[in-house]
């Protein structure tokens, strides 16, 4: 497919957007003008529009197929939610106008905030982190400022699971403190021994998960969360794995103290595709004054956005967070209502624990109890008897119309793929991914060359990975 630089035309480019009446009123200082007009592709309206089409078809999304990536909830997500994101009362509202023109997104925030609070077990949440991964710096940031305001400087160290989200480490690291793995038992599970003897005085939190990225339920996470706090930690709960337990269980009753949602995950907003998420935080009662300010208040009869931030973090955001993701987490949870997402929960148990039973004869990874919203199959035996690897596997899925599954994670497992067929899929196509994967076996045990290169359908096929990582190719060049 040409790039729309090469289709470039001189003397085709459109003049169809109006002039700008301000530029007159507010022009920019002549030193910030640019000397040469940008190099900006020429071409006709129908071009322009052809050439976006063929890009969509080209693009893969859970709108196109089944998208079981592991750990990340691709589910289907409705469409009204997008609707009521988009209306004009949302989306005409301008952040600095004054509150009370502005008391019906307040109360969407406000409404959001207790909702979650009601669903986690929290005692307050914060609206303002962009996504999951500015919710995990915030939530870290708070640990440090509840040791800092109790003058305890010695506590240096992270607790992080050896299957925790690559996330987790990383956010431990960039706020300062040093990483301390802990291993899994045989189990899956957090190794309690080893943990034990890792948490000291110098121990800030424990990041977890639960269920963990193994899929499985912590069913020591009372203990885990009584080692913690004996040892004057906190402990923080990364939600990416809400989709599993709400409505059945909650972070705060396990013992949890901190904790991030992904709204682009959980609660109606498509996640991917580079489009806009939310993180909340979620804290206990005695946490609440470090949270980031302003958050929504309703007081005599009026919602206002108010807070004193002198012993939290301060803003981590511009403004109060990304509102139209928040539009459409409430109407997702307004829409279900309690007993809808505990119900959303129940079914993704039940699809994964499906799928798993389905899946489960090609894996050498076995599962003593039942899965929760994901599981995860290792292929290494398949690759000792027929060369076939798990990245094989999951590019020839495609052929299929099936997108890959989260390749090679967790760490821990070797040739793994991790599946997540959430609560939106039907039986039927979990039946049908079953036939593609037994195909794709059968293949694998008596033509495995033709896995190596596959997939065979798609304009790229199997790119040399390590090459476009080391010398991408982020523009395009005029030769």
């Amino acid at each position: 497919m040409k790039l729309i630089f090469e289709k470039s035309t001189p003397g085709q480019a459109n003049d169809i957007l109006p002039a700008n009446p301000l530029i007159s009123q507010y022009a920019p200082p002549t030193e910030a003008l640019r000397a040469n007009a940008p190099r900006l592709p020429e071409a006709a309206e129908v071009a322009v529009v052809r050439h976006y089409m063929a890009l969509s078809r080209m693009a893969f999304g859970v709108d196109n197929g089944f998208y079981p990536l592991g750990s990340c909830t691709m589910k289907y997500n409705p469409k009204a939610a997008e609707r009521a994101a988009s209306s004009p009362h949302f989306t005409d509202i301008h952040p600095l106008q004054s509150q009370d023109s502005a008391q019906g997104c307040i109360e969407v925030m406000y409404r959001l905030q207790e909702a979650l609070n009601e669903v986690s077990g929290m005692g307050a949440t914060s609206l303002m982190p962009a996504a999951g991964a500015q919710g995990e710096w915030v939530g870290i940031n708070i640990v440090r400022a509840y040791h800092a305001h109790n003058h305890d400087t010695k506590r240096t160290k992270v607790l992080v699971p050896d299957s925790a989200h690559g996330t987790n480490p990383a956010t431990a690291a960039m706020c300062g403190y040093e990483v301390v793995n802990i291993p899994s038992g045989p189990d899956g599970l957090v190794d309690v021994d080893a943990l034990e003897q890792a948490a000291d005085n110098t121990t800030a939190a424990l990041m977890l998960t639960n269920p963990n990225t193994l899929g499985k339920f912590e069913k020591n996470i009372c203990r885990i969360a009584e080692i913690v706090h004996n040892a004057g930690g906190l402990l923080y709960y990364d939600g990416a794995n809400m989709n599993a337990i709400m409505g059945v269980t909650r972070p705060g009753d396990m013992g949890f103290d901190i904790m991030h949602w992904n709204i682009h995950k959980t609660l109606a907003t498509p996640h991917g595709g580079g489009g806009p998420g939310s993180g909340p935080v979620g804290v206990c009662k005695a946490l609440a004054r470090f949270l980031p300010t302003p958050m929504a208040t309703f007081a005599d009869g009026t919602y206002a956005l108010s807070g004193d931030d002198s012993g939290g973090i301060k803003r981590a955001k511009i403004f109060y967070g990304n509102f139209l993701v928040l539009v459409k987490a409430l109407y997702y949870v307004l829409a279900l209502g309690a007993d809808g997402l505990k119900e959303a929960s129940m079914r993704a148990v039940l699809n994964a624990n499906y799928l798993l039973r389905a899946l489960e004869q090609y894996s050498s990874l076995r599962y003593d109890s039942p899965c929760m919203h994901e599981f995860v199959l290792s292929l290494d035996t398949l690759k000792e008897q027929t060369g076939v690897s798990a990245q094989d596997i999951a590019k020839t899925m495609i052929d299929y119309g099936v997108h890959p599954p989260t390749m090679y994670f967790p760490l821990t497992v070797g040739e793994a793929l991790m599946f997540e067929p959430t609560e939106t899929e039907s039986r039927q196509t979990l039946d049908d991914m079953a036939n593609i994967m037994d195909k794709i076996i059968h293949t694998a045990k008596n033509d495995a060359d033709l896995l190596h290169t596959s997939p065979y359908t798609t304009p790229v096929c199997r790119p040399d990975e390590v090459k476009a990582a080391r010398e991408p190719k982020l523009r395009h060049y005029d030769h």
